[in-house]
């Protein structure tokens, strides 16, 4: 899949200010875009600067218009999703992706978190729950449905012994419930540089990236329990 060279017909308008948050939408259905546009201009503290139907299209976007996060569908014809979020993360990008898809399968959700997305959302989850998981993203948080997280632990069978200290698992359970480094560091009675210097080690043994692909590895393995 080749990538770059496009400046698909954009829609929407830049931030008009650093307290909100632009979106870039990317679906391949028309209404589902127009839908989610709807929701999110209906909504202050965003603001939708571009529409792609596909992941070829969305990296251009990206570069051209540096949003602060991106809703990302995973299977559509032209270019993917899972190789969206790849490209952007090779790219250095710096929007977050959110995954939004109807697809919940083992094999669609830790890939797509693995590549670099910073969350992973259904369709069928209510404009609340959206609104809230576009905020986490664009903060650095970790997003993941309920019904992610649970298909992730039941697909545990055998887990095998943590690899992370008792000290790194109580930081990353309190990173899968969205919590800052700030919030950690005063709920643990530790200091941010602590809470860092656990995180890497985590990032580390769990042989991930970023805070997102942490949460989805712990559940994977059994690390965060049932």
């Amino acid at each position: 899949m080749r990538y770059g060279g496009l400046r698909p017909r954009t829609v929407g308008r830049r931030r008009t200010g650093n307290h909100v948050i632009s979106l870039l939408l990317v679906d391949d259905h028309p209404v589902v875009r127009n839908g989610l546009r709807g929701m999110f201009e209906s909504v202050p503290g965003f603001t939708v600067l571009a529409e792609a139907s596909n992941g070829v299209e969305a990296v251009a976007l990206a570069a051209e218009l540096d949003p602060d996060v991106i809703l990302m569908d995973l299977r559509m014809p032209g270019g993917s999703g899972l190789e969206a979020i790849a490209e952007l993360q090779r790219r250095g990008a710096r929007a977050k992706v959110l995954v939004l898809t109807t697809w919940d399968t083992d094999t669609d959700t830790v890939p797509a978190i693995e590549a670099g997305a910073t969350g992973y959302l259904l369709k069928d989850a209510p404009p609340e729950e959206l609104f809230l998981g576009v905020r986490e993203a664009a903060a650095g948080r970790a997003v993941l449905s309920p019904a992610v997280a649970s298909r992730l632990v039941s697909a545990v069978q055998s887990p095998a012994p943590s690899p992370l200290a008792a000290r790194e698992r109580e930081v990353l359970a309190l990173v899968a419930k969205g919590t800052s480094n700030r919030e950690i560091a005063r709920e643990l009675f530790i200091s941010e540089a602590t809470v860092k210097t656990h995180l890497s080690h985590i990032f580390t043994k769990l042989d991930v990236n970023d805070r997102a692909a942490a949460v989805a590895k712990g559940y994977q393995q059994g690390i965060l329990g049932a």
